[in-house]
């Protein structure tokens, strides 16, 4: 059936049956409402990906967190690491010299100290 013909069928079966004193006011134009296109609302769209990347995040955290906290062996080694790199990086420090690239004079050096 052609779209017009049909059209004009239901335009001319609305016209015979006029609206009953039972329908809300304006109920007619709530319901054409409802049909017309629907308002884009970019704030929306973008509050809603924020809501499931921030739950998205939260599972992975979760994963990677009891994932870590299952193997043993794992925490052991990271605590023998950190204390490896801390013995390192005073090594370093007690290994460090001052030696300035520029001769102070008396004055100078008396108002520095």
């Amino acid at each position: 059936m052609k779209r017009h013909l049909l059209f004009e069928k239901l335009i001319r079966a609305a016209r015979h049956n006029p609206p009953a004193s039972q329908v809300p006011y304006a109920f007619e134009k709530r319901v054409m409402a409802r049909l017309g296109p629907p308002v884009r609302d970019e704030w929306t769209a973008i509050a809603r990906a924020l809501c499931w990347s921030a739950g998205a995040c939260c599972a992975i955290a979760m994963g990677i967190s009891i994932w870590a906290f299952a193997f043993g062996e794992a925490r052991e080694s990271a605590a023998t690491f950190s204390s490896e790199l801390e013995q390192t990086i005073l090594a370093s420090i007690d290994d460090f010299k001052f030696e300035p690239d520029f001769d102070l004079i008396e004055g100078e050096l008396e108002s520095l100290q």
